[in-house]
């Protein structure tokens, strides 16, 4: 088949280069002209495992191109895929649907008859609805489906590849044909397919991020009891997440969710849900939100608790500043909020990270960065692990006390393996335990 996928962040990169791998011809488009040179030459525009190889690939077979033009994009195919961002809006939680309407403005122009129009972008549910009567008026047969996606970060080849499930949202058996004609790779090999209404589809997305955001928070509202108590939140996850009801995933106590991604989604149900009038069948999403910034506000807390009640001209070194591993994004960070808040406060921070670098440089540029973990923590005060990159893990704990000027570690992402980071003398304290001190320290060192 032929298709067009609009809008090459991280959604539509990712899916352009899937779907000319599994066979079809695809162009690609955007308005970035920089993007689009980079695209076509190969290049990936983000840190994604397994992308920059298939990118490579695709466009050297030539199942891959890129353009600037939706007018080129309406000629070359009648299979439209919408990916363009979705963020909150300035003003409110609501989601910010100007891109996705001036794709369809600038689209509908041009359409051929008979075009299939797909979103995969995350919108309030009710919006397929609202483009169909948006295009009826200027594109004779053209229809509107929705397709959401399920990516995760780190991850995204894999899943669009071979993804769990895939749900549509289609009006009519024609664009249901035609959605199963794109993806027989994915049914051939047994996928789940749920075929329904747009709206349910709209809201398939946003109610698995409401989820499992809400698993994150619930897990670290459970931390800080813990630590209040005196319990261990990991051997409690650990514990609850043996039920088969429950499961262990998305049941690891830490600094919380960030990316762009959840915060802008659950606010953007949450808003939407209002506008529908049954806003308070989510007002539980509100608090999964305050538990979720909470994280961040604890985790400064305890920094400034463990430096004796300030940070104020203290060093210290972060390990992590992208908001997953494996991904070099740094949209709504838990990290870097942490790292700014610190400074902020006086103390002076210095940031390592394997992959998103030049992205936290851009994004924060008061920050000072490493390139190795060394450095980031020479002469610290305290450590802090903040982004549980495998790297992280795999630390020398007697080499890093060599450097450090204080063998003091919080672990914000409950990650590390304590017990040989306090035997290599190290206070360790990991959000929603108990504080542990090694024996050398607990009379003399670090407060």
């Amino acid at each position: 088949m032929r298709l067009t996928v609009i809008g090459t962040g991280y959604v539509g990169t990712v899916h352009a280069a899937c779907m000319a791998d599994i066979g079809h011809e695809v162009l690609g488009i955007d308005i970035d002209a920089e993007r689009i040179a980079s695209l076509s030459a190969g290049r990936a525009p983000i840190h994604e495992a397994g992308l920059s190889e298939l990118l490579a690939r695709t466009v050297a077979s030539g199942r891959l191109r890129f353009s600037t033009s939706l007018a080129a994009g309406a000629l070359f195919a009648t299979t439209h895929f919408v990916c363009v961002g979705t963020p909150q809006r300035s003003d409110s939680d609501a989601a910010d649907l100007r891109f996705v309407d001036a794709v369809i403005d600038g689209l509908a122009p041009h359409l051929r008859h008979g075009s299939l129009v797909v979103g995969k972008s995350t919108v309030p549910v009710g919006t397929a609805e609202r483009l169909a009567r948006r295009l009826a008026g200027a594109a004779t047969g053209a229809e509107v489906a929705w397709n959401p996606e399920f990516l995760r970060e780190g991850s995204a080849v894999q899943d669009t590849m071979h993804p769990e499930r895939l749900v549509v949202g289609v009006t009519s058996e024609r664009a249901d044909a035609v959605l199963r004609e794109v993806y027989e790779p994915m049914l051939r090999a047994g996928v789940p397919y749920v075929s329904t209404d747009p709206a349910t589809a709209e809201l398939v997305k946003v109610a698995a991020n409401s989820f499992l955001a809400t698993k994150i928070s619930f897990i670290n509202a459970m931390s800080e009891v813990c630590e209040a108590a005196g319990a261990d939140a990991t051997v409690l996850a650990r514990a609850i997440g043996a039920d088969s009801r429950i499961g262990p995933l998305f049941l690891e106590p830490g600094l919380g969710f960030g990316g762009s991604c959840f915060p802008k989604d659950i606010r953007a149900f949450a808003a939407r849900a209002e506008e529908l009038g049954a806003g308070a069948a989510v007002v539980f999403l509100h608090e999964v939100d305050r538990i979720n910034t909470r994280q961040r506000l604890r985790t400064v807390e305890t920094s400034r608790r463990l430096l004796g009640g300030s940070v104020m001209a203290r060093r210290i070194g972060v390990l992590g500043a992208a908001f997953k591993p494996g991904s070099d994004d740094v949209r709504d960070s838990p990290a870097l909020a942490v790292a700014m808040a610190l400074q902020e406060q006086g103390a002076f921070v210095r940031v390592h990270d394997p992959e998103a670098l030049d992205n936290a440089r851009a994004a924060c540029p008061e920050l000072a960065y490493a390139l190795d973990i060394p450095k980031a923590c020479e002469d610290a005060d305290l450590v802090l692990h903040l982004t549980s990159w495998p790297e992280y893990r795999r630390i020398d704990p007697v080499a890093l006390a060599a450097v450090v000027r204080e063998p003091l570690l919080l672990d914000a992402r409950t990650g590390l393996d304590e017990p040989s980071w306090r035997a290599a003398g190290w206070t360790v304290h990991a959000l929603g335990r108990p504080m542990r001190r090694t024996p050398e320290l607990a009379s003399g060192g670090a407060s």
